[in-house]
């Protein structure tokens, strides 16, 4: 049986392996990791990425209308062509076939026409009957409206759908009956309803307050708008990218977008206030009326993504392995000279398989499967005392380039500090006790892109305290001695995390990938992402440690880290194969 298994997988890498160089012969390839000359950026590279996707160069943000189509996975990206600043913008092209390595192809829709003449803005893809693929996006015309419109692809035989059709019928959706034109845009990947009908949601904002929109069409090209939004709020502003989808209560795979299953809940997220928050509820497809557990910013309930540096995200359900993925924008906290000195500004989150908690009461998130091939040097230690005050590094991987999973125990919390009631901003309740402020229990947790003699860090970390009836568990992410220059942002982030520590670890996953942090608490019940720009620890400069900064002892009953390996970002060209000889 063991054997067997490990033929089939054997046989599946080779299978993967040969498509993705077959391609690259095929269409010939420039190595944006090796062939530095094609870069046109600087040398001094400190804060590119190993194995995070960002495009060769240029500006990037938003991620969009990513899908899994004939065996490929695609990602199309609002994308700069020709500078590091948000500009000029198109719909940029990657295809994978493991959402780790990539290929740039060619961009998929520039703006040119009168309905998206002044950029080429976010939207999604949806699949019509017979598995097509279409794209619904939101143009800025001639009179800088917002707009929504379609585009298919041109030959659907190619699996790698290189290039797209804008419709003949665009816009499909203007902004009238007194819609604001210059806050109406994102429209969602569609649903359909047992009626036949298709739904999308836009994004709109009305009297200063945030709402979704909702569309529906027999055709997908005749959409008339609801006389009510599906939901609206008067706590927020404008709500960008909203997303829509169902999530299976007790399941362990994703659902597809248009599954009304009754074992199912819905969600629905929104970008504002630059995070992306969302609520669970109920939708009934037969009245579009759409109930929500606890609503936006409420007082007991602060529900996001992700509590650092992520934004303007988009999901997609992945039809080949039954599950739903995310995908988040990160943006640079440096200055826009420091982009135009490097050459580049953002790039994408790792992307996340997302569930509904046990609970039901939140979705749990965590890097996908496929990232752990980039594995290589591992180092651990199990059951490792922690004394109050002490720091322990982590040594023999590469620490600029990692992937950590560390668990923490505690044998006793009734000397936590007592809970506050007052304290119920825990990003500020993070900025007043940092990693340097000493607690009972906590400060401890990891050291990460740190100089040896600690003069830079950023502190990713937990904190317990005691309240009347149970125990408050605060996740941060301390970046305010990240870099010993002055100029970046230091952020300090915090989430408050559902765990019960007395019958439960504490568990932290970082992924660290020279500038950026991708956090997983509590085996992803809480998310934190932090871009961090450090001067001293970089590259073979930068180190890991656990520390534990409390008064009391605490436990590390497993460690485990990995130093990664570089992903292959290659983008294909239209010059002749390359003499391999």
């Amino acid at each position: 049986m063991t054997y067997l298994k490990l033929e089939v997988t054997m046989e599946k890498s080779v299978v993967l392996v040969i498509g993705f160089w077959l391609l690259l012969l095929g269409n010939g390839v420039q190595s944006h990791r090796q062939d530095k000359k094609h870069q046109s950026l600087p040398r001094d590279q400190p804060y590119r990425t190993g194995y995070h996707f960002q495009p060769p160069k240029n500006w990037m943000n938003d991620p969009n209308g990513p899908m899994y189509y004939k065996g490929v996975y695609h990602l199309f990206y609002q994308y700069n062509p020709y500078a590091a600043v948000w500009g000029n913008i198109t719909w940029a092209h990657s295809i994978s076939y493991d959402l780790v390595n990539w290929i740039n192809l060619d961009i998929a829709l520039s703006p040119g026409d009168p309905f998206d003449i002044n950029g080429c803005w976010s939207g999604s893809t949806t699949f019509l009957s017979g598995e097509k693929p279409v794209i619904l996006y939101t143009g800025s015309d001639t009179m800088n409206r917002q707009v929504q419109n379609l585009a298919e692809p041109k030959n659907l035989s190619d699996p790698l759908l290189r290039e797209w059709v804008k419709s003949s019928h665009n816009p499909l959706m203007s902004p009238v009956d007194g819609i604001d034109p210059k806050n109406f845009r994102d429209p969602t990947t569609a649903w359909q309803g047992p009626d036949g009908l298709w739904r999308v949601l836009v994004g709109n904002e009305m009297d200063g307050h945030g709402r979704a929109l909702l569309y529906r069409s027999q055709d997908f090209i005749t959409w008339s708008q609801s006389k009510e939004p599906i939901h609206s709020s008067t706590r927020t502003g404008m709500w960008e990218c909203p997303d829509f989808y169902p999530v299976s209560i007790d399941g362990k795979n994703g659902v597809e977008t248009s599954s009304l299953d009754k074992f199912t809940k819905h969600v629905l997220k929104a970008s504002f206030d630059n995070s992306d928050h969302y609520v669970l509820g109920n939708y009934t497809s037969v009245t579009d009326n759409f109930l929500v557990d606890t609503d936006f910013l409420d007082n007991d309930s602060d529900l996001r993504y992700d509590y650092g540096n992520f934004y303007a995200s988009k999901t997609f359900f992945d039809s080949g392995k039954k599950r739903r993925i995310l995908w988040g924008w990160i943006l640079e906290s440096d200055n826009t000279t420091d982009d135009v000195k490097k050459g580049w500004s953002g790039l994408q989150s790792i992307p996340r398989t997302i569930l509904l908690s046990k609970t039901g009461k939140q979705l749990i998130q965590w890097p996908l499967e496929e990232i752990e091939k980039q594995h290589t040097i591992k180092v651990s230690f199990e059951n490792k005392e922690l004394k109050g005050g002490s720091v322990l590094e982590v040594s023999g991987i590469t620490a600029s380039q990692a992937d950590v999973e560390v668990s923490f125990s505690l044998s006793s919390l009734k000397e936590a500090e007592l809970m506050d009631p007052s304290w119920v901003d825990p990003k500020l309740l993070c900025s007043q006790k940092t990693a340097s402020v000493r607690s009972n229990v906590g400060p401890f947790g990891i050291l990460v892109l740190a100089s040896k003699d600690l003069t830079e860090q950023t502190a990713i970390f937990f904190r317990v305290f005691r309240s009347e009836d149970n125990y408050v568990v605060l996740m941060c992410s301390d970046q305010s001695r990240s870099s010993v220059e002055e100029g970046p942002q230091k952020t300090i982030y915090g989430a408050f995390i559902d765990i019960d520590p007395l019958n439960e670890k504490i568990s932290l996953r970082s992924l660290i990938d020279h500038s950026i942090v991708e956090s997983f608490g509590g085996e992803g019940r809480a998310c934190i992402t932090a871009r961090v720009y450090p001067k001293l620890a970089i590259d073979n400069q930068a180190y890991l440690y656990a520390f534990n900064n409390g008064t009391l002892d605490v436990n590390i009953p497993t460690l485990n880290a990995w130093s990664m390996k570089n992903a292959q970002i290659v983008s294909s060209t239209k010059r002749r194969k390359p003499n391999l000889n």
